[in-house]
């Protein structure tokens, strides 16, 4: 396959923890602005959506009644802009231009999202991070994901991981878990292994928008598969 030309990257708030399982490892925030400088030294456009599970997730903090389902969620959103900010000081301090844009206005702190905007950013070959979700409760940021990656004419969604790709069942769980190299958007959606929540799947499968799901943590992964090998990840088409 020819190299992309424009991404999307998603990265889990949990990646960002490291071995902590909890807030912020500037390891993590290095090595990752180590592998997206290797895209843009190689002409890539990157747009990227972190979520916020290292902090704090809407539906956990709803889960017993105290807090409701609506506030837990604008607290999720919060966290997604704390992680864009962290991870914009880490891509600026290795040398990037980067620009942050927030669905929810905080002008103090980031851009307001326009996605015309945004797409000049990336023309000018800035990174664009997406924070606070898609700034309404009750969707996920993979469902973000999958959308700024529409809106922005990205190419293809690389969901980046701590596993090498998709598999059957759980592989921490199970020894026999089969790897899945390819896959339908379809089976994408079956509970046992819910590449992304079906909301955020059905949309890419609308558009026709490839997700590609691999292992953050191997270094030059990320450039390795933009250039079109596939060999280490898994794809949903």
């Amino acid at each position: 396959m020819d190299t992309q030309k424009r991404v999307l990257i998603k990265f889990s708030g949990e990646a960002l923890a490291g071995q902590n399982g909890f807030g912020i490892e500037n390891s993590v925030l290095k090595y990752i602005a180590s592998e997206i400088k290797k895209l843009i030294s190689n002409d890539i456009e990157v747009g990227i959506v972190i979520g916020g599970g290292n902090i704090i997730r809407g539906v956990s903090a709803a889960r017993d009644g105290l807090i409701k389902r609506t506030s837990g969620d604008h607290m999720g959103m919060l966290a997604t802009v704390i992680n864009a900010i962290a991870m914009q000081e880490a891509l600026e301090s290795s040398g990037l231009d980067v620009r942050v844009q927030s669905a929810i206005q905080m002008e103090a702190f980031c851009e307001t999202y326009i996605m015309r905007r945004a797409q000049r950013h990336l023309d000018k070959k800035r990174v664009v991070i997406f924070a606070a979700g898609t700034g309404n409760p009750y969707f996920t940021t993979d469902t973000t994901a999958i959308l700024r990656a529409i809106e922005i004419q990205a190419q293809v969604i690389i969901k980046a991981t701590k596993v090498n790709g998709v598999y059957d069942k759980d592989p921490h769980k199970f020894e026999d878990a089969k790897f899945l190299s390819t896959l339908s958007y379809d089976e994408a959606m079956k509970d046992e292994i819910k590449v992304m929540d079906n909301t955020a799947i059905a949309l890419a499968k609308d558009n026709k928008l490839p997700i590609i799901v691999c292992n953050m943590f191997e270094e030059g992964n990320l450039l390795k598969i933009i250039q079109g090998d596939y060999s280490t990840c898994s794809v949903v088409k």
